[in-house]
């Protein structure tokens, strides 16, 4: 009879998250994880089968945690142009109030990566395809509301806004503070 698992695994994956996020997949040895998980090898290789499964695990954490936030997006009240702002003026201000500026795990991911690891481009490419469709979503309901022009698809426009967000979550690693993301924020926003 096998010794009952001494962790939470869920806890586990969030603070394995929080590791992966903070150093890169290749910056986090096997080590670090065993020390910050405060378990032994054994248990993560028997719990999550190694490195790369577990970092697996915390990067679908992170996604549906991300889709989460953009489902309460869709569920907000109010002009979408408004709300849109709202949110990203938000996401900067998260992104800055980091002491780590850590950026987004999945954008950080697809930069480590690229397209080297097929697998972990399609979890990326999954979350990007989502967060793409609540937008058009939201700009659709936007153009029907009258608060987004009518004179670009909403498909062209989510993808603008989408290419947007990505591109702040990158800027935010490395800018001294959010002033020039704030601008593209409320210029982007503006066109819609």
């Amino acid at each position: 009879m096998g010794r009952p698992k001494q962790f939470d695994p869920e806890t586990a994956v969030e603070q394995a998250m929080q590791v992966f996020w903070r150093r890169g997949y290749s910056g986090t040895s096997p080590q670090c994880l065993i020390d910050t998980l405060g378990i032994g090898k054994g248990s993560l290789y028997n719990a999550f089968g190694g490195k790369r499964q577990l970092f697996d695990l915390a990067l679908r954490h992170y996604l549906d945690a991300h889709a989460a936030a953009m489902d309460a997006l869709l569920e907000e009240s109010g002009p979408v142009k408004e709300r849109l702002r709202g949110t990203l003026h938000l996401l900067a201000d998260t992104d800055f109030a980091d002491p780590e500026r850590r950026g987004c795990l999945a954008m950080n991911t697809a930069m480590e990566f690229g397209h080297d690891d097929a697998a972990l481009a399609a979890m990326v490419r999954e979350m990007l395809d989502r967060t793409d469709r609540t937008l058009q979503a939201l700009l659709e309901e936007g153009q029907r509301a009258g608060d987004i022009t009518l004179e670009r698809d909403a498909r062209d426009l989510a993808a603008l806004l989408l290419n947007t967000v990505t591109g702040l979550r990158v800027m935010a690693r490395i800018e001294s503070g959010p002033d020039r993301m704030k601008r593209a924020i409320d210029t982007t926003v503006d066109l819609l």
